[in-house]
């Protein structure tokens, strides 16, 4: 499999979850990701039920390295962290504004040491501006950004869903390291990359965004389905399916010929694309009595075979236990020091190929020996 990263060192002293998964990205793609932690405690989302391998934090640190070191107390850590910068490419922290500086691990000092270091600087706010003391995490960042509006039933309203916030500045902090790795090729000289939570959320969020901009309009929860046509009705058995309907004229009349009612399309309701945006409910109304009257398994065939756009809802269970996982060999596995390890592939291919072997996350302080020359 192409490892395009290969031969670049990441160091990642970050915690949770915006800090490790973007160097977790980094090692899908071939980086040596060398995860620097705090010594007994380590990434505090280790933590779970009095171990230090909980499922959240296998999530983000697979195919990387652990070793542990306290660089604000013991001189020597520093020192040995000093000498892992002189060989990094890239460097990795996700700390408050401040905190880096207070172990011995800002940008400046490490720029200082190896010019030609990436150093990736993750905050919630920013490292300047009104909010840069404020305390971030994942609700907080999509609620600044706008992005919590948009998920939340205005009756009922409840955080759901994953920490969407967290991964998504992971991800674009990975882009722009890349960016700044692919410059270096050319200058030679390293970058201080910036991503804070808000901006990263913020940016994800740009249909909101653009759509005030342009046209003065503040979307809400609803503003997507309707346009879009999205719908999700319960099925006879207790399932659910999605259907999206946005695409040219002939899925809707195809959904009429599924659904038993030919001349659905004749309803006032369902005359247009405009009288079906404009009566979002009315449609569902019509529709989701007959979507209730057989199970999930019939409505998959019958739609399926009328080629209408749609999917069965459903659980991470029944995804990985899927033909359509198996076909594109979605769950991988690996042997570590706790047995079968099992995930998600990386999602990219290079020259069709798909990367298929993966290193579990490692124990705290596990290559302790192998990189700094020490035990424990």
């Amino acid at each position: 499999m192409a490892r395009p990263l290969e031969g670049v060192r990441v160091l990642d002293m970050g915690t949770f979850i915006t800090g490790p998964a973007c160097g977790m990205l980094l090692a899908d793609l071939g980086a040596e990701v060398i995860k620097v932690e705090m010594p007994e405690t380590g990434d505090p989302f280790r933590a779970f039920k009095g171990d230090l391998y909980s499922p959240h934090y296998q999530t983000y640190n697979r195919n990387k390295k652990s070793i542990t070191l306290n660089t604000k107390t013991n001189p020597e850590d520093l020192a040995a962290l000093d000498e892992l910068v002189k060989t990094a490419d890239v460097f990795i922290q996700n700390f408050r504004p401040g905190v880096a500086e207070r172990l011995g691990v800002d940008a400046e000092r490490l720029q200082g040491i190896n010019p030609r270091l990436v150093y990736a600087d993750i905050s919630g706010f920013g490292n300047d501006g009104p909010w840069k003391d404020r305390p971030a995490f994942d609700t907080v960042s999509q609620a600044s950004s706008g992005f919590l509006r948009l998920l939340v039933n205005p009756k009922n309203p409840r955080v759901v869903g994953p920490a969407i916030g967290d991964a998504v500045t992971g991800f674009y902090t990975a882009y722009g390291v890349l960016a700044a790795l692919y410059e270096r090729e050319k200058t030679g000289k390293g970058r201080k990359v910036e991503t804070s939570m808000f901006e990263a959320m913020s940016h994800f969020n740009l249909d909101d965004f653009t759509h005030y901009l342009s046209v003065d309009e503040v979307m809400g929860p609803s503003s997507r389905p309707h346009v879009s046509q999205s719908y999700v009705f319960q099925c006879a058995d207790g399932g659910w399916i999605a259907l999206h309907m946005s695409s040219p004229p002939k899925f809707w009349e195809n959904l009429a010929t599924a659904v038993g009612e030919p001349d659905m399309l004749q309803r006032p309701e369902f005359e247009s694309r405009p009288a079906r945006i404009e009566n979002y409910e009315k449609v569902i109304d019509f529709l989701a009595p007959i979507f209730a009257t057989q199970p999930r398994a019939y409505w998959e065939e019958k739609l399926t075979s009328l080629e209408v756009p749609h999917s069965a809802v459903y659980t991470s269970k029944e995804v990985v236990e899927g033909d359509l996982a198996k076909h594109h060999q979605l769950v991988i596995e690996g042997e570590g020091a706790r047995g079968k390890f099992r995930t998600i592939r990386n999602p990219i291919r290079f020259d069709g190929e798909v990367e298929t072997s993966v290193v579990p996350p490692p124990e705290l302080g596990a290559d302790n020996e192998e990189i700094l020359g020490r035990k424990g």
